[in-house]
């Protein structure tokens, strides 16, 4: 399993679907993972600390977690099958419960868990990014600090 961290969310075009860009801490390889628009809203209020007036989702995860003692000691992205992402919530207690890879993001961040990812799965869908591309990168970077959880709009229903 290798660390990783949490770059950002943007929307791709021209499908007009979101992703969350994850970047392996101790090499050159980023894990684009395409995921839902109430996902990529969890993952940029984690990350931009918008507290909203009533708890989401993912923060009542993290107060029922914090209430019965029941601490997140690491997200695993454990998977990748035809496209589609695995991951598994690991427990202090030895606990593991699968889950699905935004859910478990949006979770790690505001539980201030580390993220892993299977060596496996940055093999096979991982992007090496040569140090002659980092100006694009940094130009991502660039965007994720103007992004905002509104540009990602709402799921049809």
């Amino acid at each position: 399993m290798r660390e990783v961290d949490v770059m950002g969310v943007r929307v791709e075009m021209p499908s007009n679907q979101p992703i969350v860009l994850l970047r392996e801490v101790a090499g050159d390889r980023y894990l684009p993972i395409w995921i839902g628009a109430v996902e990529a809203t969890a993952i940029a209020f984690a990350q931009q600390g918008v507290v909203p007036p009533r708890p989401l989702t993912h923060d009542l995860m993290r107060d029922i977690l914090a209430a019965t003692g029941n601490d997140l000691s690491e997200v695993r992205i454990t998977d990748v099958r035809d496209g589609v992402f695995f991951a598994t919530l690991v427990f202090d207690s030895g606990v593991e419960v699968s889950a699905r890879p935004s859910d478990s993001i949006a979770l790690a961040l505001r539980t201030g868990t580390t993220i892993f990812c299977a060596e496996e799965v940055l093999d096979e869908a991982g992007l090496a990014v040569p140090a002659e591309q980092e100006d694009e990168v940094e130009k991502f970077r660039e965007f994720l600090d103007h992004v905002s959880p509104e540009d990602f709009g709402s799921t049809p229903g």
